[in-house]
């Protein structure tokens, strides 16, 4: 059961998580080339995508518990970043491209805030990444 959650886990990271993060990595240069129709897209498909990105820390905690590893210190530093990734694309990302779609021509300060705030939740998933897989301190062998 523990290798149907954790391939579980990882499909859903990988189908909602990986969208999410190129369509935000897309949108600040598709402002500057003012691509209004691609900025709608992108805009949708961050917000999908998010929205279907609650599956992966519900699959990852069913596989830490048949695991039996969810008070491991990796395990507990990724949730924290998860946590804050999430909360970076919900408070910083998107509500930073639905201020962009009303105003293309935004001030280069909200684009730029937008470029950093998306580089960032990029960081906060590749950190988690790398934790999932180097597993600092693990004995689990999965």
């Amino acid at each position: 059961m523990t290798k149907v959650l954790l391939s579980l886990h990882v499909l859903a990271a990988i189908i909602a998580v990986g969208p999410v993060t190129v369509a935000a990595s897309m949108f600040p240069p598709a402002v500057r080339r003012e691509q209004t129709t691609n900025l709608v897209v992108l805009h949708r498909i961050c917000r999908v995508y998010a929205a279907l990105g609650i599956a992966v820390p519900l699959f990852g905690l069913a596989t830490a518990s048949a695991l039996g590893v969810l008070r491991d210190a990796w395990l507990i530093t990724s949730i924290v970043l998860t946590a804050a990734a999430a909360a970076v694309l919900v408070f910083l990302v998107l509500p930073g491209q639905e201020k962009l779609l009303a105003a293309t021509d935004g001030p280069v300060a909200t684009r730029t805030r937008l470029a950093m705030h998306t580089g960032v939740f990029n960081l906060l998933w590749a950190t988690v990444t790398v934790l999932m897989i180097v597993r600092p301190g693990s004995t689990t062998g999965v």
